[in-house]
């Protein structure tokens, strides 16, 4: 591994794009750090630690995890990558619906050029639309309890507001597509990645304090549970690593073609389906979904119905739980269908002569696919929940009693991130090395990149 590591730095090109990447995020943390004008930072983060241990707290965290803590701290990133996502998952939901943009989809490079412009019009829309409504938030001190976060409210710091958050979301978009051309690995993807990343330090010191080996006194994580946290998160990060890795090999065999004197086709190949299709959108779904009520609570604390409904989504309870493993499974299923089209592959597989032994082409190979991709989803969706809730498990003060956010590396959101964009920047370093004759990172069993 380390050696495949130096290796990197033999090769100029790679050498160029590595440290060009690091560059795109050294810039990526720095702003995170650029506040906003007009907001009191200290009043706010403040109110961000008071409500951290209630509901509401918990989308902020989340929200603040895609930010890199940029949204607590109100800076200029504060909105992180989150309406790129929105607007990338909003544009994918209309090309099923709307046939121009589903033509489009299907017109190669100057179709995917096209959406990708429409994306980047949607994504600045929604800055403004979310920026708009966060200035008129940060104005209201009812919503923090009383305390004064804008010292100057109006249409001049909303305005202001609107154009640094704005900005500052555009800007990112920039960079990602900058690592996109000249860096390694999915720009938007190691950017997220990034700023997961930078509260693992936050992390192991609050677990550090919680183990307080020099003050038995206030010890609250005892040896034994730190020595079950490490083989928990041992055998959490290999079984993402399976199920990222993990697909199901559909055979395929194409026709032989006599063109003239020469015999095309033949070959016999393999049609992958990914058990994880749907990656970590449903989870971005269902926390979405689930945690609306409770933080609309927290900025109507008067609302009681409110607060009631909030009080019986806490997270941990059985109601929160059940809700949210049920929300994952239905929106795994939902966007499975959405990205993949039985009948689209089968098409494609008649129009270029390929078929599946065994199955006769057209309406039987689609109904094939359809019934092989919903077990597999099914298994896919059911392996969400069970991450997607572990750090709601061992979080528990019934279990282990530690914070979310050190419990939120056992599983959830962040961890499938994390391993992903890892798997998916070895699998094109691993390519680039092995290309120029270069050992990569695994000698023994290889990576999807070397099949």
């Amino acid at each position: 591994m380390i050696r495949a590591f130096a290796n990197i730095f033999k090769v100029p090109e790679l050498t160029r794009k590595v440290l060009f990447t690091l560059a795109i995020i050294a810039v990526y943390r720095v702003g995170t750090y650029v506040p906003t004008p007009g907001i009191d930072g200290h009043a706010l983060a403040r109110f961000f630690q008071s409500i951290s241990q209630t509901p509401g707290g918990t989308l902020f965290g989340i929200m603040g995890m895609f930010s890199g803590g940029a949204l607590q701290k109100a800076t200029v990133f504060a909105l992180g990558i989150m309406p790129y996502i929105s607007a990338s998952i909003i544009l994918q939901l209309l090309t099923v619906v709307f046939p121009a943009l589903e033509k489009m989809a299907k017109e190669g490079e100057e179709g995917r050029k096209k959406i990708i412009q429409y994306t980047r019009y949607g994504t600045v829309l929604l800055a403004i639309v979310q920026t708009f409504f966060i200035s008129l938030w940060l104005e209201n001190p009812n919503a923090f309890q009383g305390t004064v976060i804008v010292p100057n409210p109006g249409w001049g710091f909303r305005l202001m507001t609107i154009l640094t958050l704005t900005t500052g979301t555009a800007f990112i978009m920039w960079l990602g597509e900058q690592i996109d051309q000249y860096g390694i690995g999915n720009g938007m993807s190691v950017i997220i990645t990034a700023g997961i990343i930078e509260s693992i330090p936050t992390a192991l010191w609050q677990t550090w304090v919680l183990v307080s080996p020099l003050d038995p006194a206030r010890q609250q994580l005892s040896y034994w549970k730190l020595g079950l946290l490490l083989v928990l998160f041992v055998f959490t990060t290999l079984s993402v690593v399976l199920i990222i890795q993990g697909q199901r090999k559909i055979p395929v065999q194409y026709a032989k073609q006599i063109r003239g004197h020469r015999v095309y086709g033949g070959q016999a190949t393999y049609l992958p389906l990914k058990v994880n299709q749907a990656g970590v959108i449903p989870i971005i779904f269902a926390q979405s979904v689930i945690l609306f009520p409770a933080t609309l609570a927290g900025f109507f604390p008067k609302a009681g119905f409110l607060s009631t409904t909030a009080t019986f989504l806490n997270p941990g309870s059985l109601l929160y739980s059940v809700l949210y493993g049920l929300f994952i499974i239905f929106f795994t299923f939902f966007y499975t269908a959405i990205t993949f089209n039985p009948v689209e592959v089968s098409e494609n597989l008649q129009k270029f002569g390929g078929f599946v032994p065994g199955i006769r082409p057209g309406r039987n190979t689609s109904e094939y696919l359809d019934y092989v991709m919903t077990r597999i989803a099914a298994s896919g969706a059911v392996f969400l929940a069970i991450i997607a809730l572990f750090p709601n498990i061992i979080s528990s003060p019934k279990v282990l009693n530690i914070p979310f956010l050190v419990a939120s590396f056992f599983g959830g959101t962040g961890l499938l991130i994390i391993v992903g964009v890892v798997l998916d920047t070895m699998k094109t370093i691993e390519s680039q090395l092995l290309m120029r004759h270069y050992e990569g990172f695994i000698r023994k069993g290889r990576l999807r990149a070397r099949r």
